[in-house]
């Protein structure tokens, strides 16, 4: 992993606060609460980041954690008020497909997509999950949190599907790639309080590698469907085409993509 020696110059150029920490327990849960403290210090863009991250929290309440120094951890505060609340559900596929633009942009020879909602896959293992919150003082505030593998060897990877950039034998320019996720976020973000989930459905459903694959998908009161992956609602929600015939929605769920 290249670590810049004058801080994250692109970075700043996009964020308008940019703190780096040595150390933390969760990028994300430090964020709101250093938001909720001081609100107007905090203001739309700004980001938290680290390479030591000790309680990873991700999707479906599940906790993590890396050797240091082998994976990068940003938050991201995004203030959403313009958003209309029917939309935000967009904002974590948003995430995912502006971290799969940030991703592929360094590693041009492979396959870089979104599992559903917002994992991001290069060549179909897991490189990065976000996490998506709300800042509880504060509905019109989220926090998008990342955690990408750079430097994790293939021995520190934490399940056979996962992968690293030195898994792949590439090394991670840490500030180009978050500040070509800010810069997509930004952006889309943008479009989204503008023109709806209309507006950024394209560019996700371009980027969702799960779209038109078998998949399970364990919901979150136990049960599983099985089908095809077939399409995003208008909600950004997933339609899985089930084995006995009729379709399911899914807002929330963990998706296996079947090979």
């Amino acid at each position: 992993m290249s670590i810049p020696t004058e801080g994250y110059p692109l970075t700043a150029a996009v964020s308008p606060r940019v703190h780096v920490i040595d150390t933390v327990d969760s990028t994300n849960a430090k964020l709101v609460r250093d938001a909720e403290d001081d609100p107007d210090g905090h203001p739309h863009l700004s980001v938290l980041l680290t390479r030591d991250q000790r309680a990873g929290r991700g999707r479906l309440s599940r906790t993590w954690v890396t050797p240091p120094g082998s994976a990068l951890a940003v938050s991201v505060l995004l203030r959403v008020g313009a958003v209309a609340v029917h939309d935000r559900g967009w904002i974590p596929l948003v995430a995912g497909a502006a971290m799969v633009d940030a991703v592929a942009a360094q590693l041009p020879a492979h396959d870089v997509a979104v599992k559903w909602p917002n994992d991001v896959l290069v060549d179909g293992r897991k490189i990065c999950g976000i996490l998506v919150e709300v800042v509880p003082s504060d509905p019109h505030t989220v926090v998008v949190g990342a955690g990408v593998n750079t430097t994790m060897s293939e021995a520190e990877l934490p399940v056979p599907t996962a992968t690293s950039f030195a898994a792949l034998r590439a090394v991670a320019d840490e500030d180009r790639l978050v500040a070509a996720f800010l810069d997509a976020l930004r952006d889309r973000i943008a479009r989204l309080a503008v023109g709806g989930g209309a507006a950024v459905a394209s560019d996700v459903v371009a980027r969702c590698g799960t779209l038109g694959t078998r998949v399970t998908v364990s919901l979150p009161d136990g049960g599983v469907i099985e089908g095809t992956a077939a399409r995003l609602d208008a909600d950004g929600r997933l339609v899985v085409a089930t084995d006995d015939g009729p379709e399911s929605v899914v807002g929330a769920g963990d998706v296996v993509h079947v090979r």
